[in-house]
């Protein structure tokens, strides 16, 4: 069954896959990109997802895209994601820690596909396809994969 619903003058389509159908949980990666875990958050950001939803609205199938499991914003260039950075920490997010030693990254990730087709950090949540250009959260089935067209990952 199919819905179409305008917003902000976008139409998108909405694919409701019935009794058992597909899930999508991978998300398409681009040039940079800044990836957070939606259960962290649901946890730590001001209002929770509803509320990130809500904020980031407007961008939603422009440069941010979601699945179920991973909350996608893309950059051209790595002011935008030193941008991001700040602004997520400042709203509590801790984006490093410390292990044995080594940096990685914790509650939020970047990833550049384009030339070296990795984080930018090590991430111990985060699994990619560099041949196709795809992450998604480590341990789950990549399935199918939320991107421009179908940016709302359901």
């Amino acid at each position: 069954m199919i819905f179409t619903y305008p917003i902000n003058n976008i139409v998108f389509q909405v694919v409701n896959y019935i009794n058992g159908g597909i899930t999508i949980m991978a998300i398409a990666l681009e040039f940079l990109d800044f990836i957070v875990p939606i259960s962290v958050i649901k946890e730590k950001y001001p209002g929770g997802w509803e509320q990130c939803l809500t904020d980031h609205e407007p961008s939603i199938g422009q440069c941010i895209w979601y699945d179920k499991y991973l909350f996608k914003s893309g950059a051209m260039n790595p002011m935008d994601i030193k941008s991001m950075l700040e602004r997520w920490t400042k709203l509590g997010f801790e984006p490093y820690e410390e292990i044995d030693g080594k940096r990685y990254w914790k509650d939020l990730c970047v990833s550049e596909v384009m030339f070296y087709g990795r984080t930018t950090l090590p991430c111990q949540w985060f699994e990619f396809d560099r041949k196709e250009k795809y992450g998604y959260l480590k341990g789950t089935d990549p399935g199918k994969i939320s991107n421009r067209n179908n940016p709302r990952g359901f």
